[in-house]
């Protein structure tokens, strides 16, 4: 499966526009992420733990993206989007949503 954030792949025109597909991964990042995130940011530097809580949630978005797209017949994902957004109670999770247009190349 080709995925790619382009509207179109280079020698390889689409045949066929299958729709659009859509997919949803939220995360907690639980009391524990939070306080050494917090300890991060009152002594500066990056914070490993959120970032891999942002890299879990995008891989997951990702792959079931790919997997609806595979389920109506596409073999690649042309003009996908990533949305990153906090939910919950004082942002506790993060929301990642990705879309794309299914196609078949």
């Amino acid at each position: 499966m080709i995925t790619t954030t382009t509207n179109n792949i280079e020698g390889r025109p689409v045949q066929q526009y299958l729709g659009i597909v859509s997919s949803e991964s939220i995360i907690g990042a639980n009391i524990f992420k939070d306080l050494f995130a917090g300890i991060r940011d009152i002594v500066g530097g990056r914070s490993a733990t959120y970032e891999k809580v942002i890299e879990e949630a995008r891989t997951n978005a990702l792959q079931e993206l790919v997997q609806k797209a595979q389920s109506i017949g596409a073999n690649a994902i042309i003009g996908i989007d990533l949305d990153f957004e906090t939910v919950g109670s004082g942002g506790s999770m993060l929301m990642v949503i990705a879309t794309g247009t299914a196609v078949r190349i």
